[in-house]
């Protein structure tokens, strides 16, 4: 296993976070550090995550942020902070833990290839695996990943699965470096940005340092915060997006 850190973005989730359920999926996998990023929550999540930080410091960290930014921002500024950490890869996945903890393994796979930036987690429904995703969220995580293909000229099936990792270099801190112009959509601006780096001559081609594994479990966890309206601006962002990247 990889040295890892795993950046979680957290708001409003105080009766998840203390769950027996969540703490067990946490304590499963003492050889990964979890940074905990509090997004302005009004719950009392800072407090929680407090409390299960104390259990072990090593490994369970938090960083709170002073008022709500939004998920791309708290997964931005959590692996800034990530970066500085003695680790080999770095990452974020949902609270909800859709994407259990045990797919880390998986995910960390494709690094022994020396190239490879990044590994997305991809949801897809076939023998062998248990993908549990609604009708209406499928369709139209289909739609949208479509458009994104199309835009970005990549073949890419599935952008807006919560669990990604990244090889801790140079030119994945530059990804990072400053917010995204998208709320909704910063998943694919990841990769507009790394297709922007692979412009300027500083990696490889995207098709060939990014790489989507698909997921042995995922199931969909009620009380998601992405509603039709979402998904709207969601494909909104896209073509501003690319817009600004288009060159």
């Amino acid at each position: 296993m990889y040295r890892t850190v795993v950046v979680i973005p957290c708001y409003n989730e105080a009766a998840r976070l203390k769950s027996e359920e969540f703490i067990a999926a946490i304590a499963a996998y003492p050889g990964v550090q979890f940074l905990f990023v509090d997004d302005g929550s009004k719950d009392g999540t800072d407090r929680v995550l407090e409390a299960l930080a104390a259990r072990d410091r090593e490994r369970l960290h938090c960083l709170k942020l002073p008022q709500n930014q939004g998920k791309a921002e708290a997964v931005r500024q959590g692996l800034v902070q990530a970066f500085t950490m003695p680790v080999d890869l770095v990452g974020f996945f949902d609270a909800d833990l859709a994407t259990p903890l045990s797919e880390i393994p998986i995910l960390s796979e494709p690094f022994a290839d020396r190239d490879i930036e990044m590994v997305m987690a991809s949801r897809v429904a076939m023998l062998g695996r248990s993908i549990d995703r609604s009708t209406w969220r499928h369709y139209t995580g289909r739609v949208f990943a479509t458009i994104a293909s199309l835009l970005l000229s990549l073949r890419v099936y599935d952008t807006q699965c919560g669990a990604k990792l990244f090889r801790k270099t140079d030119a994945v801190r530059e990804v990072f470096d400053r917010p995204f112009m998208s709320s909704w959509a910063f998943d694919v601006e990841i990769l507009a940005r790394l297709q922007r780096l692979q412009r300027s001559g500083k990696i490889p081609p995207v098709a060939r340092v990014v790489i989507e594994v698909p997921l042995r479990q995922w199931t969909d966890v009620g009380g998601s915060k992405i509603n039709f309206r979402d998904s709207v601006v969601a494909t909104s962002q896209l073509l501003l997006m690319w817009w600004r990247y288009r060159e």
